[in-house]
């Protein structure tokens, strides 16, 4: 019988896997030697979709939820990339994503895992003001780091492919305002 604590323990530890898998899209499309990790993404995006969330009122508490679940099944099956989803197909990513989120959770108490994994269908759905926010923020956060990488004399070409992106899955209408004016002043990011 394990006690929640190692239970607890167990699962920080699967969790920690984010810091060392790295976003492939900035290494494959862009040539980046050195791209950030998934949890460096899933921190900001999180922030990003927090203060947006407040602002909105809404139930900010099930947005960071969806920011910080949203992108951990990546430990298991590695970044995937929009292209390498419709390569293997969209709805196979989609188990593969399931079946890691499962086994990340497999050590949390049961109401948890059912807590946590509903959050994440919800979020992957796109339904709720909720969940199109924190999918906002998480493209929101792409064009952020894709300006950052400009800025510090990457190839500015390679990375406005990320900015249209961005751009088009953007849903929630002050994230898309930030990226409209990301995208005529991109001097409001400076090199960190």
């Amino acid at each position: 019988m394990r006690t929640i604590e190692e239970a607890i323990l167990r699962f920080a530890n699967r969790v920690g896997g984010t810091k060392r898998v790295i976003r492939t899209g900035w290494r494959e499309k862009a040539k980046i030697k050195s791209p950030e990790s998934i949890a460096e993404h899933m921190y900001r995006a999180a922030v990003i979709s927090m203060v947006l969330s407040d602002l909105q009122m809404l139930d900010t508490e099930k947005v960071l939820r969806m920011c910080l679940l949203d992108d951990l099944p990546e430990t298991i099956t590695g970044d995937l990339t929009p292209s390498r989803k419709r390569r293997s197909g969209l709805a196979d990513s989609r188990r593969r994503e399931e079946t890691a989120l499962q086994q990340l959770l497999e050590p949390l108490p049961k109401h948890l895992k059912e807590l946590y994994a509903r959050i994440w269908i919800e979020a992957q759905s796109l339904r709720s003001r909720e969940a199109r926010l924190a999918k906002s923020a998480d493209k929101l956060e792409m064009a952020i780091q894709a300006l950052e990488y400009a800025s510090q004399t990457h190839e500015p070409e390679r990375l406005k492919q990320f900015i249209t992106s961005a751009a088009r899955r953007v849903k929630d209408p002050q994230a898309k305002r930030i990226i409209d004016l990301l995208r005529r002043r991109p001097k409001l990011i400076s090199p960190v």
